[in-house]
């Protein structure tokens, strides 16, 4: 599995209905098994972005089709990034030469 962070800041709807966030976190999470990924962590923070996940995917086409399926609910808008484990880096890195 891959790894990906996203980093989230709520849209305008997003902040109306934020009550109801912690229910569409739930959903996201459910959601996330029908693209064969999983969001491993979740959380609502302070600062320049709203919430930030940890997600796993078998690939990057499953990766951001999770995350145009979360997006496309108009509540949130997702900035995704592909993480590397220790042994990613040293392969990535062996390839230097």
């Amino acid at each position: 599995m891959l790894t990906f962070i996203t980093l989230c800041t709520f849209t305008d709807q997003g902040i109306r209905t934020v009550k109801d966030s912690t229910k569409r976190a739930d959903m996201a999470m459910e959601a996330a098994a029908k693209f064969g990924s999983k969001m491993t962590h979740l959380y609502w923070t302070q600062g320049q972005y709203d919430l930030v996940s940890i997600i796993e995917a078998p690939d990057e086409a499953s990766a951001t089709a999770l995350g145009l399926a979360i997006a496309s609910g108009g509540n949130i808008r997702m900035q995704t990034m592909r993480a590397f484990n220790k042994d990613e880096m040293n392969n990535i890195l062996a390839k230097m030469g």
